[in-house]
């Protein structure tokens, strides 16, 4: 397949990219390298990338709607995976309208973009985040998700609902993936591992949030993209068991789809640290700290409906996930 992914030099994106052309695939990528998080570890995420057959790039940005549509024309992908968008809750308190810029107005560019040219399929990045203030574990995609308790939530929510509008109107098959806290090699500055793992090396304290009580559904980088490429590779179509008179959020009389990935196993974050402690052989010091605003106390993804429509789910052990981040780490950075 002729395969677009915006955000390709991202964490996600980049591994995808990989995957797709090495069962033979062609990848355009697309991403503006913002400096949201180094760029230096973008553009080495990319320079793995180059080299490979099949792989072409353009550096732009959602937003711009007259560079994403000339992509479009030019490279007549068949499928598209939208990865691309202005990531993390914490800086969504900071810079609201980056939020909006990127993930709203950039993916109703990309809605367009796939609707006018009869794309196959849509696969989009949503978020855990949707779950906001919902309290049942674990998370399921049936939960009704109203209650967001960041703006990065809400705009991933935003995405769902014109993903499921576009898919009713014009019959685009979209799929949402609701990400749970993924983490590996390569993985963003701005995530807990990475943070503590140089803090720990450099001999300073970490903020430990919530006392490090809460719990996350940690979900390694590979089984993210097994799970996309599985959906990647199932075109919806619309939900013969969809009933009007009792309507879920995960499907629809429409070709549209939700689903979680995550490891269906959470983690207490004291527990997570741990693991890092044994793999980097240091102890760390830790500051314990409230809940931050805009974070919830759990997470914990219910993947029936992806085991049910894919046969897959994800597995490997944080102790075994953390080990290959910290592998990756002390080597790329020589620590």
């Amino acid at each position: 397949m002729r395969v677009l992914v915006t955000g390709a030099a991202g964490f996600i994106g980049s591994k995808l990219t990989e995957r797709l052309i090495a069962r033979g695939d062609e990848v355009l990528g697309y991403d503006n390298l913002n400096d949201y998080y180094d760029p230096t570890l973008k553009d080495a995420r990319l320079a793995r990338l180059t080299p490979l057959p099949g792989f072409s790039f353009v550096k732009a940005s959602l937003e711009d709607r007259d560079a994403l549509e000339a992509a479009f024309d030019s490279f007549k992908p068949d499928r598209v995976v939208n990865l691309a968008a202005q990531a993390g809750v914490r800086y969504s308190l900071e810079n609201p309208r980056a939020y909006i810029d990127s993930n709203i107005v950039g993916f109703l560019n990309i809605l367009e973009a796939c609707r006018h040219r009869g794309i196959e399929h849509l696969v989009y990045a949503s978020s855990s985040s949707v779950y906001g203030a919902n309290r049942k574990l674990p998370f399921s995609v049936e939960d009704s998700v109203d209650h967001p308790v960041s703006l990065y939530a809400t705009s991933k929510k935003t995405n769902e609902l014109m993903a499921h509008t576009y898919s009713h109107l014009f019959g685009l098959p979209t799929t949402g993936l609701r990400f749970f806290t993924v983490y590996g090699p390569w993985g963003r500055p701005d995530m807990a591992l990475f943070l503590f793992t140089k803090k720990i090396l450099a001999g300073e304290p970490i903020d430990v949030f919530n006392h490090g009580k809460h719990t996350r559904d940690f979900t390694y980088i590979d089984d993210i993209v097994e799970g996309v490429i599985r959906t990647l590779d199932r075109v919806p179509g619309p939900d013969p068991a969809y009933d009007p008179l009792n309507p879920t959020p995960a499907s629809s009389s429409a070709p549209y789809r939700v689903y979680n990935i995550g490891n269906n196993n959470p983690v207490e974050l004291l527990r997570y640290i741990e693991v890092l402690e044994d793999c980097l052989g240091r102890k760390a010091e830790k500051r314990l700290l409230p809940l931050q605003p805009g974070d919830v106390p759990d997470t914990y993804a219910d993947v029936s409906a992806l085991t049910r429509d894919t046969g897959y789910q994800p597995t490997t052990p944080v102790d075994v996930g953390v080990k290959h981040f910290v592998e990756w780490y002390r080597g790329f950075y020589g620590v």
